[in-house]
């Protein structure tokens, strides 16, 4: 494994887990991290919200005891609130770094000038990482973008900002923030940044395979990538990275083992779920049926390359339980080809 030296924090595996919302939650870290992988980030959390105490904002931070090393991964636009933020999540001993989000495009956290807004304004990363880096110990690192608009990238002046105040790392999504998630990355423009920058520079975007994130960290000398979407259904992908960079071929996994880890992470997430029940106003929270409809989307990845299916597709709508989850898995199975 390679080690990557990012302030006081030295993560040895190149191979990190994005943040995803409603995806990276405790649940889903842990059973990546049984595959491998080095940081892992958590699901965005907004830091008015953490500084307040808001147990839902704080619930997003939740983690496990195998999860380390883990990023806490927060918005805001307010440097003071970031900072005061920053230093309650060291203060929880949970986390190895503190990671600021500058890339995320979703509307309601673009319109509060947070996230993806940012890189219209290189200059005030800068006040927030300089800020953060003041009031906590542990590595500041920052997640971005190439640009804002088509064709108008602001990646060279964020890097710098983020350098000289003192990040730890950057990581870099290659696409602009006005194509969300869709579109080719621009993967010369992240090799340029690492060619400019002292600190360690991360690649993320269109990784769907182990062979696409080696190939990328290989090719444009990255010190690591980001894995996100390419994870979803494939957590054993930390796996594959670490097999295929050591001239070994992926392992293919049997049903049987597809089937117990969809098992054991439906219910970490049932466990997830009753401590979310716990920071609702409302009671009578359906633990098992919540954890079953977020499920939902895990469960399409998870099956997907399975063959005759297509009915058991359509019928997740009416999924409303950890065990028809379950049971639709076994339908699945139970239609594969014979394995040898």
């Amino acid at each position: 494994m390679d080690n990557m030296q990012s302030g006081k924090l030295t993560i040895e595996c190149p191979f990190w887990l994005a943040p995803m919302a409603g995806y990276t939650d405790a649940a889903f870290r842990s059973i990546c991290r049984e595959f491998g992988g080095g940081l892992f980030y958590t699901e965005v959390a907004v830091a008015q919200g953490l500084v307040r105490g808001s147990k839902p904002s704080w619930h997003l931070l939740e983690s496990l005891e195998n999860e380390a090393p883990l990023a806490g991964h927060i918005y805001g636009s307010d440097p003071d609130v970031m900072a005061r933020t920053a230093a309650m999540i060291e203060a929880t001993g949970r986390f190895a770094a503190i990671d600021i989000n500058a890339g995320c495009p979703v509307r309601k956290i673009v319109a509060k000038g947070a996230g993806a807004a940012l890189i219209r304004t290189p200059e005030k990363i800068g006040e927030i990482i300089k800020a953060v880096c003041s009031a906590v110990t542990l590595p500041v690192l920052l997640k971005t973008r190439i640009g804002f608009d088509e064709g108008q990238s602001r990646i060279v002046e964020i890097a710098q900002a983020a350098e000289a105040a003192g990040a730890s790392a950057i990581a870099i999504h290659g696409r602009y923030a006005v194509n969300h998630h869709s579109g080719a990355v621009d993967w010369d423009q992240i090799r340029t940044i690492k060619q400019q920058c002292r600190i360690p520079v991360l690649g993320n975007g269109g990784l769907f395979t182990a062979e696409d994130a080696v190939e990328k960290l290989q090719t444009y000398g990255v010190d690591g990538v980001l894995i996100a979407r390419g994870a979803v259904g494939k957590p054993w992908i930390f796996e594959d990275v670490e097999r295929i960079r050591n001239g070994e071929t992926p392992r293919v996994r049997s049903l049987a083992e597809r089937r117990e880890i969809i098992e054991r992470h439906l219910h970490r997430l049932v466990a997830l779920k009753i401590k979310e029940g716990k920071c609702r106003r409302r009671s009578g929270f359906d633990a098992d049926r919540g954890a079953a409809l977020h499920f939902r989307c895990h469960l399409l990845n998870y099956l997907s390359g399975l063959s005759n299916w297509v009915d058991v597709r359509r019928s997740f709508g009416a999924i409303g339980s950890t065990a028809d989850i379950m049971q639709a898995v076994d339908i699945v199975i139970s239609r594969q080809p014979r394995e040898d």
